[in-house]
């Protein structure tokens, strides 16, 4: 299996998208802040307990995981030295970091991977609890040694590629006792990473600094880090412009002021260091209505939205027209075109919906609908603008409630109290890491990014199941094949839009966007030129 894998990369530039160039080498200097633009809060800064974008920005940088990925897309150790796996994928091994202490000097050892493994990724981790779900237990011979033991095989290509999201690891001590949910560390998180929590104040700043015993040698180069809640996205971009905010991630600003920004000379707009992150926006169907629970509504809303229309006219070249839940960055699984493709029909669209017997009524509506979108970033805000735009074409009314982010968890994922959902699917290097959860049934009730739509396929749960566990590399992309078409005939959900997302730096930043997971990963070699 080839690493995560890559498409050419840019920058935005006074010349438009121009492929990134090459930055010279220079000394690295030694202190400074690096002020970080954290445009949605969270519940939660842990990462061994809720995998998403929101939660690595922070906590990514205090804890660490057993892998991350090097410059090319490759596993490469963190807390995990080396590994070695049985041809029969049902064990493998990690020989861990000697010498590593938590943030309040405690050592790290093998029994912290034991209990963060069983209690957190297995348990409460919202893609770790269908990857780890055949994990039987977790042996530790000795402090530097951890042996997961599996009931079904784990292909070691698909758990090299998850760990860098789902491999962080928490603090036996911190955790032991009682529910990991509600601990205090949730929310000042203790680690072994190069910055060490310092407070947090919600809605304005989050603080780390340095941690004096970190265990690579003269790192970190910062002295510290501040991530500025600032959720309006103009004011975002105005204290970047004022020198304020240094670094915005995960397109968190608005497309005008990201081309705009990427155009002045003091700041890099480029999808650069997030080859990893390659991210679909989705539209989520609630099956407990008994109006979607009919494909052939499904189908006709999909048929009802103009997506190459809104790209050209709302995205421009950030994005591209989707064409399944598997992205086309993805050379070791995406199948190509697999059809069904829902391409745009407003007539066949009207028709299938005619066919379903859900007819326009008084003042040509059919029925309506409550859509909730995710407030992640504007090109969710637009598209589901455009969505109810387009289904009122069709007589389909939509109402859509915009909450923060917890309420929009709760909504979905929680209460399922929506009709419609739409926000980012993220495909990270394997399908069964953070795509396949999003169809198979049987995820916790609350568990965010996964299917809580009402729906089950016993054939696709199976097809899910069988590539989970197939060792064999051909035969693994031929059932993500198979995987794709089905979901794809069905569409309990649609991904008809694939991005990467754009990051904004201010230029005085060295080390950055140096790996597939930036923005995500542990910023332990990030300098700040004077």
């Amino acid at each position: 299996m080839t690493g995560p894998t890559r498409r050419e990369t840019f920058i935005l530039g006074a010349a438009g998208l121009i492929p990134a160039a090459a930055v010279a080498q220079e000394q690295p200097r030694r202190g400074g802040v690096m002020t970080v633009h954290f445009a949605t809060e969270q519940r939660i800064l842990n990462p061994s307990l809720q995998a998403s974008t929101g939660v690595y920005i922070v906590g990514g940088k205090i804890q660490e995981a057993l892998l991350d990925l090097d410059a090319e897309g490759n596993p490469v150790g963190v807390l995990a030295e080396s590994w070695e796996s049985a041809p029969d994928g049902l064990t493998h091994t990690f020989r861990l970091r000697r010498g590593v202490t938590w943030h309040d000097g405690r050592p790290f050892t093998s029994a912290d991977v034991q209990f963060t493994a069983m209690e957190m990724w297995k348990k409460v981790l919202n893609y770790g609890t269908e990857l780890q779900r055949f994990l039987s237990e977790v042996q530790t011979p000795d402090p530097h040694t951890a042996v997961f033991k599996y009931e079904r095989p784990m292909p070691q290509g698909l758990l090299l590629r998850a760990l860098p999201d789902l491999g962080y690891i928490s603090p036996k001590h911190v955790y032991e006792n009682g529910d990991v949910r509600q601990n205090p560390a949730n929310t000042a998180p203790i680690g072994t990473g190069p910055f060490r929590f310092v407070q947090y104040e919600r809605g304005q700043f989050i603080i780390a600094e340095r941690n004096p015993n970190y265990w690579r040698d003269g790192m970190p180069y910062l002295d510290r880090v501040v991530w500025r809640v600032v959720t309006d996205r103009a004011a975002a971009a105005a204290q970047m412009e004022a020198g304020q905010i240094l670094f915005s991630p995960y397109s968190s600003l608005t497309i005008a002021d990201m081309q705009r920004l990427g155009r002045d000379p003091r700041f890099e707009a480029t999808t650069r260091g997030n080859e990893g992150n390659v991210r679909n926006n989705t539209l989520e169907f609630n099956f407990r209505n008994p109006v979607l629970a009919d494909a052939r509504v499904r189908k006709a809303i999909a048929h009802a939205i103009n997506v190459p229309f809104f790209i050209e006219n709302f995205l421009g070249p950030f994005a591209k027209v989707g064409t399944g839940p598997i992205p086309s960055v993805s050379t070791d699984y995406y199948p190509g075109v697999v059809e069904p493709q829902y391409r745009f029909d407003a007539a066949l669209a009207n028709r299938l919906l005619d066919e379903a017997g859900q007819r326009r009524g008084a003042g040509g509506v059919r029925f309506n609908l409550r859509l909730l979108p995710a407030p992640w970033g504007e090109d969710i805000a637009l598209w589901s603008t455009f969505i109810q735009q387009s289904l009122q074409q069709v007589g389909i009314r939509i109402e859509v409630v915009r909450n923060d982010a917890a309420g929009f968890l709760r909504g979905v994922y929680n209460d399922w109290a929506f009709d419609l959902a739409t926000g980012w699917h993220q495909y990270r290097s394997d399908p069964a890491v953070s795509t396949t959860v999003w169809y198979r049934s049987g995820s916790p009730r609350g568990a965010p990014w996964t299917n809580q739509w009402g729906w089950t396929d016993p054939r696709i749960d199976g097809i899910i199941d069988r590539a989970a566990t197939e060792v064999d590399a051909a035969r693994r992309k031929a059932l993500y094949a198979d995987f794709v078409k089905a979901v794809q005939e069905e569409l309990p959900l649609w991904m008809p839009i694939e991005q990467i997302f754009v990051s904004v730096f201010n230029r005085r930043l060295r080390n950055v966007a140096n790996n597939p997971r930036w923005a995500s990963s542990s910023w332990h070699d990030t300098w700040l030129a004077s």
